[in-house]
């Protein structure tokens, strides 16, 4: 019975996620949600409470993975800041593809019409960064004098906004591209002298061909 309630849940969430990405919250409904995935509304109420609840529980979904994803990079064996680039690449990518990720980037959009209280975003990146950045200064890969907290924060920043106009422009198609543009103006201000920006790239794309087969985030 629970197994068979955990792969209901699951079910649901895959097919809310897919229309709240395609219609946002306003635009999707309990009974839109019941018609595609082939669920009753009853049985989505019991499981979620709600269409807030649902949403809520599309955005956790979206949120869960990032901590094991960010380890895993954080744990190869590689020289720092490769993994870094190489960490943004695969985000890049699972923001491209993985719909419960394009799904909770939408619902976060549109949280002011959603009226229930909903994880933080980007404060999990920013101390994600600035840790990754304080094992590159302790390798020696960083400029000198870099400031590791303010520095986290701006590339943070640029790498959401990378991907807002990347995805207002062409739907994120280009969003690999675009971020690797972004690293080849941001690392020569980061690397410890001699900067070569695009061997660090190329390191970076090397780890995300090894990682290809790795687990993506998944609906929980």
């Amino acid at each position: 019975m629970q197994e068979r309630a955990e792969v209901t849940r699951r079910a649901v969430l895959a097919t809310a996620a897919v229309l709240f990405e395609q219609h946002g919250y306003v635009g999707t409904s309990i009974s839109d949600v019941a018609r595609t995935s082939g669920y009753t509304s009853g049985a989505i109420y019991f499981h979620f409470g709600s269409k807030e609840g649902l949403a809520r529980s599309v955005l956790e979904a979206h949120f869960a993975e990032w901590p094991r994803f960010v380890e895993h990079w954080e744990s190869r064996d590689a020289p720092v800041l490769h993994r870094l680039v190489g960490l943004s690449l695969a985000v890049a990518r699972e923001f491209r593809d993985n719909v419960i990720v394009r799904a909770g980037n939408r619902l976060w959009s549109e949280r002011g019409t959603i009226p229930v209280s909903l994880p933080r975003p980007f404060v999990g990146w920013i101390d994600a960064t600035a840790r990754i950045l304080t094992a590159a200064d302790a390798a020696g890969e960083l400029a000198p004098a870099t400031d590791v907290e303010r520095t986290a924060r701006v590339l943070v920043s640029s790498f959401f906004g990378t991907h807002t106009v990347s995805d207002a422009l062409n739907d994120r198609r280009n969003i690999e591209e675009a971020v690797s543009d972004l690293w080849m103006l941001l690392l020569p201000g980061l690397q410890a002298s001699p900067t070569d920006p695009v061997k660090c790239l190329a390191g970076a794309r090397g780890l995300l061909a090894e990682s290809l087969g790795w687990a993506t985030p998944s609906v929980t």
